[in-house]
């Protein structure tokens, strides 16, 4: 499980601004956490980072290894089965889709936390070198699928997002 803790300022004071107003903002804090849940979930379905950049390919190496265990070679290379599951291959789709469905959320008065069950998780999101992770059997380029970067901040849109939900639930409550 991966845990990154987001400082973002702007959200920070939003949110001391709901708790000062409302006595138990657990419940906005849940909505916020199962909406960019939906988003993360999303991001599998079109291969697209919270940034709007399309994820890199899967490497060959990764696509004929997936064809294999399928029964997508025969006698004389790919088959026409392998051919179709070459094609319909998505990056970070593999085979259980633990990655895409094990997402968690939880919230209490104070801080709503994402979070992705699968131990390679982080190594999805950030990327990682062979040379720094012998295990690997290659580099691994970064497909960032939930709504943070490496340093721990928000994407912009998402913290658009986020501001916006915020502010029109304040406005309901006003």
């Amino acid at each position: 499980m991966i845990t990154i803790e987001v400082r973002d300022n702007e959200v920070q004071s939003a949110l001391r601004a709901l708790a000062a107003r409302v006595g138990n903002p657990r419940p906005f804090l849940q909505a916020i956490g199962d909406d960019i849940m939906e988003r993360t979930k999303q991001r599998f379905e079109t291969s697209t980072g919270p940034d709007g950049q399309r994820w890199q390919p899967n490497a060959r190496a990764t696509i004929e290894a997936f064809i294999a265990k399928r029964g997508g070679f025969g006698k004389r290379g790919i088959n026409k089965k392998g051919q179709g599951l070459a094609m319909g291959k998505k990056p970070l789709i593999g085979e259980s889709g633990d990655l895409r469905r094990e997402f968690h959320v939880n919230a209490d008065g104070r801080s709503v936390t994402i979070g992705s069950g699968p131990k390679y998780a982080a190594m999805q999101q950030f990327g990682g070198r062979k040379a720094k992770f012998p295990n690997l059997w290659g580099d691994i380029p970064a497909r960032p699928f939930l709504p943070i970067t490496a340093s721990g901040d928000l994407y912009p849109q998402e913290k658009a997002l986020i501001l916006d939900q915020l502010n029109d639930w304040l406005a309901e409550r006003a």
